[in-house]
């Protein structure tokens, strides 16, 4: 379903890699925005129908890949409402983040609409500066097809973007500014661009924040109305979470709002 793939491409979007590196595989980047534990709920819908629910969450363990230390984050979503009658999407998608470094060792997902199967994992290897995808069969008891890219220093992924995004302090930008970063996604690497617009408040299901808001600028696509198409709240307090999102689309606006949090590593709204 083209729709969950452009909506969690928006999260990954919505991240900045201009940071100054060390000469040195990998970069140390100190962050207190989030942690282990931490569950975050969306739902999705078009107006007032429910479309589906989307929940983020990082998992109470640290993992090591490439003997790193790895926050592991799955985020799934699954239709519901009326539209699960004619159309059926669950969706997971998961990275194994570096905790100090903030960029994946491993990439997956596991894609079911309706009928429609996709599986795959690609590990990173930043030390040789390369992408291997591993193409699973549709029960995913199976290896199909190996793939071996060249990516970027420091290059993320969908998921992995996200997190990163949100260790971004956004006071130092001024309306207008835009930022740009490098994602590894569908066998490409991409040069993503967002803007940052305004801070305003937001009535949310957690109360009225303070927010900001900014905007990936949109290639010519198939699914959203212009350039300017997406607009994302994040929260203006240490934790920076997507409060909202909203996305006109051909077929009319979706929204995406949180319904509920847990295991924030700082105090909601805390500055």
């Amino acid at each position: 379903m083209k729709l969950f793939k452009k909506l969690f491409t928006v999260f990954a979007i919505l991240a900045f890699s201009a940071f100054t590196v060390q000469d040195s595989t990998y970069r140390t980047l100190e962050q207190n925005n989030f942690g282990p534990g931490e569950v975050l709920n969306y739902r999705i819908h078009y107006g007032i129908f429910n479309a589906a629910k989307a929940t983020m969450t990082i998992s109470d363990k640290i993992y090591k890949l490439n003997n790193r230390p790895c926050y592991r984050i799955d985020i799934q979503g699954r239709t519901s409402g009326a539209v699960e009658v004619f159309y059926q999407v669950d969706d997971r998608w998961g990275s194994y983040m570096d905790t100090a470094a903030l960029i994946p060792h491993r990439f997956y997902r596991f894609i079911k609409e309706n009928r429609y199967r996709k599986n795959e994992i690609v590990d990173f290897n930043h030390k040789t500066g390369t992408a291997l995808v591993t193409r699973l069969s549709k029960d995913s008891k199976r290896v199909e097809k190996k793939d071996k890219y060249d990516i970027p220093k420091n290059v993320l992924d969908l998921v992995s973007g996200y997190y990163f995004f949100r260790t971004l302090d956004f006071d130092q930008y001024e309306p207008g500014d835009q930022v740009d970063l490098s994602g590894f996604f569908d066998d490409e690497v991409y040069e993503f661009k967002i803007r940052y617009l305004r801070k305003e408040k937001v009535r949310t299901k957690l109360g009225k924040m303070d927010a900001y808001v900014i905007a990936p600028i949109m290639p010519d696509n198939e699914i959203f109305d212009g350039e300017d198409s997406i607009e994302a709240w994040i929260s203006a307090d240490k934790n920076r979470i997507p409060l909202k999102i909203k996305a006109k689309m051909f077929i009319g606006a979706v929204e995406v709002d949180i319904t509920s949090v847990d295991g924030l590593k700082n105090e909601l709204g805390e500055i």
